[in-house]
């Protein structure tokens, strides 16, 4: 037999309320309290039904993740990142891939909104850097996190969780500067994309810092995507001023560069240097390993649903980080200049 709330209260010696109060983590039972009745749900394997809680109340006990980014890697770190603060919290996670530049967008999100009873939405880029797109869907009452790339938050909109790009970059700039490598190129993601903005701007701030002069010929505009780093560093290959390392704005772009690289017959890192970004799977599953910066997205996940759940209860957030920035790993792609 299925075991219920009214057995949970029976062994924790409490009334149901105050079991129903634990689950759903507020903040008025005492600590002791608190510990009798987590302790019963343990042992009892209490599993509370989301689902019929939600129906039933008028509170919402869901918040939802959309998104829309070709990089797989990237969406299940964020799903598993914001799991896991819902499963702490008690709250379920709704998933809804759409299209970002879809001309019924608004009209499909709002529907989901209506449909689904959440408490607030989990946005990452490119929704979290639509104004407009997140003042429609703060109209509909549900709350609402960002995360976003750059050092401060660009307006008062909505709380966000901001990752300094620009800073890391500058670092991975720096390190190939420190190798002795002037002729450095850069391959870009999509220009829409703050992350590749901020990436581009910290990689021109390291060159000026050491003096050395930008040559626009060394920047090739390209994709979030492994086929985007093939062509990118096929073209700089070919150029009369070949660069002697290659900065790429993540790490499916460097994968696909170091691929291009090896069928040109270029060694990596004797003859060229590469550097990818955000220490996502690619960066280790390439030969040889990849010097990247460690974007930690499950971590940024998890705060940005802690947030989002503790505004959605009117609570106080604790010790949630709300500024990252990724840190360099040096690993096998890079090394002094020949």
């Amino acid at each position: 037999m299925k075991t219920t709330i009214t057995d949970v209260a029976k062994a924790a010696g409490v009334s149901i309320k105050t079991v129903s109060r634990v689950i759903n983590n507020e903040p008025s039972v005492r600590q002791p309290t608190r510990e009798k009745v987590m302790t019963a749900v343990k042992s009892l394997n209490y599993q509370p039904n989301l689902a019929a809680r939600n129906l039933a109340g008028t509170k919402s006990y869901s918040i939802a993740f959309i998104y829309d980014n070709p990089n797989a890697y990237y969406v299940i770190d964020m799903q598993n990142g914001i799991l896991e603060a819902c499963k702490k919290q008690g709250f379920e996670l709704l998933i809804h891939p759409c299209r970002a530049k879809s001309e019924n967008l608004l009209e499909e999100i709002t529907d989901m909104i209506k449909h689904s009873r959440i408490a607030g939405l989990v946005l990452t880029p490119p929704f979290s850097e639509m104004p407009e797109f997140v003042e429609h869907i703060l109209t509909l009452d549900i709350e609402v996190v960002r995360i976003m790339s750059g050092d401060i938050a660009p307006d008062d909109i909505a709380p966000c969780i901001m990752v300094n790009d620009h800073e890391a970059a500058l670092s991975i700039t720096q390190h190939l500067v420190d190798l002795g490598h002037k002729n450095i190129a850069f391959i870009a993601g999509e220009a829409e994309h703050m992350s590749t903005v901020e990436r581009l701007r910290g990689y021109k701030k390291a060159l000026k810092d050491n003096g050395i002069e930008l040559d626009t010929q060394l920047i090739v505009n390209g994709e979030y995507s492994f086929e985007s780093g093939v062509q990118g560093a096929k073209q700089l290959m070919a150029k009369e001023n070949k660069p002697s390392a290659i900065f790429c704005c993540n790490d499916e772009i460097a994968a696909g560069a170091l691929f291009a690289a090896r069928l040109l017959g270029i060694n990596i890192p004797e003859q060229l240097s590469i550097a990818g970004f955000e220490n996502s799977p690619f960066s280790r599953q390439t030969w040889p390993r990849l010097t990247t910066a460690h974007q930690p997205n499950p971590k940024i996940a998890e705060d940005a649903a802690k947030l989002l759940i503790a505004k959605s209860r009117k609570q106080q957030a604790k010790s949630i980080v709300t500024h990252y920035t990724p840190q360099l790993i040096v690993r096998d792609s890079t090394s002094n200049i020949t």
